[in-house]
């Protein structure tokens, strides 16, 4: 695809997010739609964020879906040219949408959680399980869908070796789905955090869709990223607006989809590390409290607060270093990612 079409969506994408924050801002504002905090969920002096508006993550879903719509038809007007596998176009496209509504589904869930937590007044929005459910639904129904249109490998790529699972590739597949989108949910705690990492994110994913030749996909993930950049406009410390579980969840779901399209897991792995460490510090948390609640009677901690963002955050960090130390981390280990992709057979 040539570089300027994946620059016009990039940075529409950008554009429409940025100055779409002008006008949804002051609109949650007027229908107080502002995030609750309680101590428990993050350091004490997150409490003068309270009543700081939600669900901002709009911005960045209405601009990727425009963009990615604007760019694939730019794309089958100039680009493509006859004679066309007619057959593998459509499912190419359809794969595409495929993914598109996967995220924005995910997003959908997040908005009714958060429109329950601002109802309320409080952080009880949709109760666990209800969301483990709603996910596990949205992951079957991408994953046959991807299935239909085309994508059957059932293979486990880890670049250095690779084997086939067959039929339980899918249920593997959902929990992966499960951890990575709550993963990118948690990384979600301070300003510009999640929006950062998952710009880099999705910028070194366009690298890696360029690669491996898939167009699509690549207007996809370059929207995202552009959407991500317009959005922390309104985003960085101190922010005025948070994405809400609308923004991450839908942010979660394009992270997981990208990987997943590659074929190449241990690249996912390498592109997703800062948000499975985020999730993984919680779980860590969590398990060594009880065992030593159950073994001495008092429940002990390693980090300070989980997950780990806050523990930096409580250790003295400020909010801007972290998201720079955690972006430059995610950079790092992405481009260790990009180069082991190779081409798919």
């Amino acid at each position: 695809m040539p570089f300027w079409i994946e620059l016009i969506v990039g940075l529409l994408s950008f554009a429409i997010a940025a100055i779409g924050g002008k006008m949804l801002i002051p609109f949650l504002h007027k229908l107080k739609f502002g995030q609750p905090i309680k101590v428990e969920f993050g350091p004490k002096w997150h409490q003068g964020k309270q009543g700081t508006p939600t669900m901002g993550g709009i911005m960045f879903i209405v601009s990727s879906v425009i963009a990615v719509a604007v760019g694939y038809v730019v794309y089958r007007m100039i680009v493509i040219e006859e004679p066309v596998d007619t057959v593998e176009i459509t499912n190419r496209a359809m794969r595409l949408l495929s993914c598109v509504l996967f995220c924005m589904l995910f997003g959908v869930m997040g908005f009714i959680d958060d429109f329950t937590k601002v109802a309320r007044k409080n952080n009880d929005g949709l109760s666990p399980m209800q969301k483990i459910v709603i996910q596990i639904i949205i992951s079957g129904l991408w994953l046959f869908a991807m299935y239909f249109f085309g994508d059957t490998s059932t293979e486990i790529n880890l670049t250095f070796v690779s084997f086939d699972i067959g039929i339980f590739y899918y249920p593997l597949m959902i929990l992966v789905i499960l951890y990575l989108t709550n993963a990118v949910n948690l990384t979600d705690g301070i300003d510009g955090l999640c929006g950062t990492v998952t710009m880099v994110n999705m910028l070194l994913y366009t690298i890696i869709f360029c690669m491996l030749g898939n167009a699509e996909m690549s207007m996809f993930t370059i929207a995202v990223a552009g959407g991500c950049l317009g959005f922390l406009v309104w985003n960085l410390h101190p922010a005025k607006c948070f994405m809400g579980d609308t923004g991450s969840m839908f942010l979660g779901a394009a992270v997981t989809c990208a990987g997943l399209v590659t074929r190449q897991h241990l690249v996912l792995v390498l592109l997703a590390l800062v948000y499975i460490i985020e999730a993984l510090s919680v779980v860590i948390q969590v398990t060594y409290f009880k065992i030593t609640k159950k073994k001495y009677g008092e429940g002990r901690r390693i980090f300070k607060m989980t997950p780990i963002h806050h523990h930096f955050e409580m250790s003295g960090y400020s909010e801007y270093k972290i998201v720079i130390t955690f972006s430059l981390f995610a950079l790092i280990a992405g481009i260790i990612g990009v180069l082991l992709v190779h081409p798919l057979v």
